[in-house]
Formats: C-alpha cells, sequence, structure tokens
C-alpha cells in the first residue's frame, strides 16, 4: 500500500513539473500573449519613438507597420517556426500574429494576438516555402492524430513570441539613438575655388 501511494505521489509530482508554459486566452477565446511594463525612466514620447524603431529598423525582416498614433503601434509580423532532429534542422512552418503596442506616461503595454500557423514545405529546388497562404489558429484543436504534433508546434510557437517580448523589452530599456536622416552627398565643383 505504501509503495502504491508513493508511486502515485511521484507521476503526480512529475507530472506538474511536466508542464509547459501555455498562452492565455483572452474575452473572445484567441491566444494572446499580454505585458504591462512599469518604465519609470522613460518617457512617454522616447517609448513611442524607440518601438517605433524596433518596429521599422530591428525587426524589419519580421514586421510591417500597419499604423502609428501619438501613443500606439499596430504591425503584423511571423517567426519562422524550426524543427530539430538530432542535430539538424529546418523551418518547418511560420506563425503570423498581430502586434500591438500602446504607451502612457510611466508604463507601456504590448500584446501579440491571431496567431495563424502556416506550414512549409520543400519547394522543388529544396528551399522551405509556404505551402498555402491560409492559416490554421493556434487555438484550433487538431485530431489525436496530429495531437503531438500541434503541441510541439504551440509550445515553439510560445517559446518564440516570449523571447521576441524579451527582445522588444531589451530594445526599449536600453538609449538606442534614432539614426538621423542621411544628408544628400554634395558634388564637388573644381570650377570654383
Amino acid at each position: 500500500m505504501k509503495y502504491l501511494l508513493s508511486i502515485i505521489l511521484y507521476t503526480a509530482c512529475l507530472s506538474c513539473i511536466a508542464q509547459q508554459k501555455q498562452f492565455s486566452k483572452d474575452d473572445n477565446g484567441k491566444f494572446i500573449y499580454y505585458k504591462v511594463v512599469d518604465s519609470q525612466a522613460v518617457n512617454k514620447a522616447t517609448l513611442q519613438q524607440r518601438a517605433l524603431s524596433f518596429v521599422n529598423d530591428f525587426a524589419k525582416k519580421q514586421m510591417k507597420p500597419l499604423s502609428t498614433t501619438d501613443s500606439s503601434v499596430l504591425a503584423s509580423g511571423k517567426l519562422i517556426i524550426d524543427k530539430t532532429v538530432l542535430v539538424v534542422g529546418h523551418p518547418s512552418g511560420e506563425i503570423k500574429y498581430n502586434f500591438n503596442f500602446e504607451t502612457r506616461d510611466g508604463k507601456y503595454r504590448y500584446w501579440l494576438s491571431d496567431f495563424e500557423y502556416i506550414p512549409y514545405k520543400r519547394d522543388r529546388y529544396g528551399n522551405f516555402v509556404a505551402s498555402t497562404t491560409i492559416g490554421t489558429p493556434l487555438e484550433k484543436t487538431k485530431s489525436k492524430l496530429n495531437a503531438g504534433e500541434w503541441k510541439d508546434i504551440r509550445e515553439s510557437a510560445y517559446n518564440k513570441v516570449a523571447k521576441f517580448g524579451a527582445d522588444f523589452e531589451k530594445y526599449l530599456r536600453t538609449d538606442v539613438a534614432v539614426k538621423p536622416a542621411s544628408k544628400a552627398s554634395e558634388t564637388i565643383s573644381t570650377k570654383k575655388w
């Protein structure tokens, strides 16, 4: 009896430890990654400028700005999900998302939502390309046959989004000077001297 009780407790502890972090759900039942960050050291205008710089410069290949106001930035983007077998890895698909950023004096918030997964396939040249243009929402449940693979995709998506959030917060904390517009080069005339 003692052994049976100890085995049950041991398996219960293992199941608690093995749980992975998951996305939260918003009011509509969709996955969302939402953060509110206290930022007393940086004012509202600077945060707005840095967020816009992040979207336009730092994450230029990943994100496309949709609209901006004096206190918010809206963009859409994609993250590549990798599949690794032993040592060799390749992209298995991409996650499309919407990025929202809002700022106030002393704090800001951002969230990523509307996650859609688009699987990749190899084309005739051996490159990995999107197999379709229509994405599958991450909150959709899959059949039992594909449940394990879908769970891995969700975990990879959460890890990529959490890393993206950490990079974004780090970018807003650092004192990154916005690059001034480059001046047109002057032509030198040898006739006047």
